[in-house]
Formats: structure tokens, sequence, C-alpha cells
């Protein structure tokens, strides 16, 4: 029977995460690991950005916070973090070891803590860090674009790299790869429209970067001996928070962010036929939780868990709102959000990363690799 310590644990890690926020309940039988998978892997390889980040910039002011990922984090009665991503509950469902970021630091203000020698944890495989992007070096709060926080933002090209040089330049062809990038590849070039940058313009940029992504995951992971790649599509962009709010002050966003949307998922579609690639369409099924809540136990897909106002998230400013990479349960909106599925404008709360792994480790059944 594949169980270990931390299989054994994450279904309560999510009670007690769930419980911080208001609630529970309504996970069981959902994160325990399969006694009998139809592939045994040995471990667990994530490339992306925040929505799969187990906390790269969980250091300096960010951790004093109660911070470190992005959603409504919360911690063990140790202080370590409650496992509630995604990944960690793929891992906790295929009964391997709790995963860890590749990489720790920021390279932000150093007056508010915001600049923390990076640190790479060789051990570890989960390369997934806020603000990634495919190819571009520069994402959301990194500090080339005047963020006080100086997120990595190491892209996925460049953490693809990473595991090859740290592994011998190859995959065992053993170990499940998860990829889930593009979001910020879409809002970087979605921010970039201009006279002389046009949504024309703005589209084609995202489908060459979903190329590129293709291109990464055909000739460095499966052409350097990975045999179990998923892939997970970008969610409805469109349909979060931040494109309802984008919508509201510029009318035309949740179309040209669908637009983007589709260009970037249409081509790992068309590009990605590896027998020995799972796609997972993140995206239909994102947009069916928000237009459909009831049947996945949801309570309000709408609003955010955090409360994302100046003068109570940290990272809020006078303009604009903060993030839930600094939010936890002494900061969340009043009520029971437990079962909410936003944290802020944009990243999932623990339900809904629980939904997501729960539907991720659907299809592999289907696959036939769980």
């Amino acid at each position: 029977m594949r169980q270990n310590k931390f299989a054994l644990g994450v279904a309560a890690a999510i009670a007690v995460t769930l419980a911080g926020c208001g609630g529970g309940g309504g996970i069981s039988g959902s994160t325990a690991a399969n006694p009998n998978p139809k592939v045994q892997f040995s471990s667990e390889v994530t490339f992306g950005d925040s929505l799969s980040d187990l906390g790269t910039y969980n250091v300096g002011t960010i951790k004093a916070l109660g911070g470190g990922r992005f959603t409504v984090n919360a911690t063990l009665a140790g202080g370590a973090p409650a496992p509630t991503n995604w990944t960690e509950l793929m891992a906790g469902t295929l009964g391997l070891a709790a995963p860890c970021p590749y990489e720790t630091g920021l390279n932000g203000q150093a007056s508010l803590g915001f600049n923390v020698p990076v640190v790479t944890n060789p051990a570890c495989t989960n390369y997934a860090q806020g603000g990634s992007r495919v190819t571009n070096p520069v994402g959301p709060s990194n500090a080339l674009l005047g963020s006080p926080v100086g997120a990595l933002t190491v892209p996925v090209i460049t953490q693809i790299q990473n595991h090859l040089a740290a592994h011998g330049g190859k995959f065992s062809g053993n170990e499940v790869v998860f990829v889930l990038a593009g979001a910020n590849d879409i809002f970087m070039n979605a921010a970039s429209i201009s006279a002389s940058f046009t949504p024309t313009q703005a589209v084609t940029a995202v489908g060459k970067a979903a190329a590129e992504l293709s291109g990464y995951i055909n000739n460095l992971v499966l052409g350097n001996g990975a045999k179990y790649v998923v892939v997970v599509n970008v969610p409805a962009i469109d349909l979060t928070p931040q494109g309802v709010l984008g919508e509201s002050v510029a009318p035309g966003t949740q179309a040209l962010f669908a637009a983007m949307v589709k260009t970037f998922n249409g081509q790992l579609t068309a590009n990605l036929t590896s027998p020995n690639v799972l796609i997972v369409d993140a995206n239909t099924v994102s947009a069916d939780q928000i237009k459909n809540p009831a049947i996945y136990g949801l309570s309000n897909t709408t609003a955010t868990a955090c409360n994302l106002n100046y003068g109570v998230n940290p990272l809020a400013t006078p303009t604009s709102f903060g993030s839930s990479l600094v939010c936890n349960g002494s900061n969340v909106i009043g009520g029971d959000v437990s079962h909410y599925l936003f944290a802020d404008l944009v990243h999932p709360t623990p339900y809904g990363n629980l939904l997501l792994a729960r539907y991720v480790a659907a299809q592999m059944a289907i696959k036939g690799w769980l």
C-alpha cells in the first residue's frame, strides 16, 4: 500500500485550512493515496507559475506576514505551511513525498524585507514561481517592473533547464511531470496594449508563447525521457474577478482575455499530440464551476475570500488591490469562505485547489495513469 506520512496528512491539513476560513467538510475521499495505482510514479516534477508555486516567496516579510503562497495561507501545528496547493494534493493522491520549491528568495526592496538571497534546493522538484512566464524572464511583480516585492519570475524554459542540469540532463521516465503556465503571458500582453501594440498583436504574442511552451515540452521534456506529462491548460481568466473587474473599467477586456486564452490553449492542443502527454482542460471546467457552483460544492464564485483592500492586505496600495500571497485567516473577509472559489482576483482558495486536484486525478485515471 503506497501510503506515506505526507499522503495520510493531506486531508487533515486541508481540514485545518478550511476551518481557518470559517468552515470545513465536503473534502473527504479525494486526497488519500491510491493503494493500487496503474502507474508507479517515482516522483513529481512541476513547472509553471503562481497556480503551482509552493512557497518560492515564503521568505522575509512575506513569511512574517503569514503568507507565502497564492491562496488563503495556513500553517500546521509545527508551523509548516499546510499542504493545500493542487500539486501537493496530487502528490498525496499518488502516494509520493511532499513536494517543495526548488528556489526561494526575493529581489525586491530591502527596507521592506523583500530582498532575501535566493537559495536553491536541489532535492526539490517544484520549479513553479509566481509571476513566471513561458520564455520572458520579466513577469508580474518582478523588480524590473518597479515592484517593491521583487518576484523572481524565473520563466518555464529556465525551470526546465534547471531541472535537467540537476538531474543529468534527462528525466527518468518514471516521474509525473505537471505543467501549468501561460496566464502571466496573457496578463502582461494585455497590459501592454497601446496605440503601438494592438489587441490583435497581443493575441498573436500569446500564441507565440504557447508555441514556445509546446516546443519546450516536446523537445526538452519528452525529448529527454519524460513519459508521463500532464499539461493543464489556462483556466477561464475572462470569468475571474480580475476579468469582471477589467470589463467594468475597460469594456472589451473579457472578450480579449477569452480570445487570448483560446489562442494559447488551442496551440497546446494542436502541438502536444504525443501519447505521453495528457492535456487537462481546466478552462472548460473552471468556466463551469463559475456558472454552476452548486454542483461543485462552491458557495461563491464571484467574490474573493481574501480582503484585498488597502489597510487590510499588506500588499495593497491606495490605487491597487492586494494579493493572496499574504492572505491568511486573519485577513479574509467576514463569514464562511471555506468554499469560495477565488482567494484573490485570479488565484483559487484551498477548496479551489482541491477541485483542480480532483479533476486532474480523474483525467489521469481516464488516461490509465492512476
